[in-house]
């Protein structure tokens, strides 16, 4: 059968993501209390929406990213004052500026990816991330080009927001009902989010919340009030409460 043989070829390429069993950290020592006089700049979020094609790629929906970074935005600025501290938004950046931020976006993903996969998931932690071979030790950088970007010179740390959800698409879904017949797990849809809260003058990432299975569908208002609530979920010093459970 033709979907029994496009299960057989995709199954041997995917693989279901190690389950973390932790979500978010502190850097040892740190800590940032409410009102505590320390201005936070938030860069804009950087947004990725689409669909996951029947054979796992991610195919960008011009539409739906527009959408959701209207949402996202909206529903920081409904968080904002819960923050804790005083947050403002970073500058607009252009030219050589802008080029950097966005750099700076892909190492924080980047970074945030490693995380989830070698400090939390405990079964993957890097011998470098714990001490006495338990304890964990959280200590992770973006560099000290992070003082180079826009505004940074004028707040102490910088919050990055990373956010990609790919929408299984009708033939995914048809191929993990396939799959599943066969006795393959083959996931439908992705849905990634990290939050982290940076030192401007190190690099050093002092706080970060990072989920590869988040909730919340971006495209609705709801949804990204949802999505952003679980990202800033235990931000130090925040208010804010935990997300509802669907």
């Amino acid at each position: 059968m033709i979907w029994l043989a496009i299960v057989a070829s995709v199954s041997a390429a995917v693989t279901a993501p190690a389950a973390a069993q932790e979500r978010s950290a502190v850097k040892q020592g740190f800590e940032l209390a409410a009102k505590s006089n320390k201005k936070i700049l938030l860069f804009r979020p950087a947004v990725r929406v689409g669909a996951q094609s029947t054979g796992g790629l991610f195919e960008p929906n011009a539409e739906w990213t527009e959408q959701a970074k209207a949402n996202i935005e909206a529903a920081l600025h409904q968080f904002q004052e819960s923050l804790g501290n005083e947050v403002v938004a970073a500058p607009e950046a252009y030219g050589d500026d802008a080029r950097n931020l966005h750099e700076h976006m892909a190492l924080f993903a980047a970074v945030s990816q490693s995380v989830i996969e070698y400090q939390f998931f405990v079964g993957n932690r890097l011998p470098t991330k714990k001490r006495d071979n338990k304890t964990q030790v959280f200590d992770w950088s973006l560099g000290k080009g992070v003082a180079g970007l826009p505004g940074a010179a004028d707040a102490d740390y910088g919050l990055f927001i990373y956010n990609r959800d790919a929408y299984g698409s009708t033939g995914r879904k048809v191929l993990q009902v396939f799959a599943a017949m066969g006795g393959v797990s083959v996931t439908s849809g992705e849905h990634v989010g990290y939050a982290g809260l940076v030192d401007l003058k190190t690099g050093e990432l002092l706080w970060l919340n990072a989920d590869a299975a988040m909730g919340g569908d971006v495209r609705e208002k709801d949804g990204s009030e949802k999505r952003v609530r679980q990202l800033l979920e235990d931000f130090p010093g925040s208010d804010i409460p935990k997300a509802v459970a669907e």
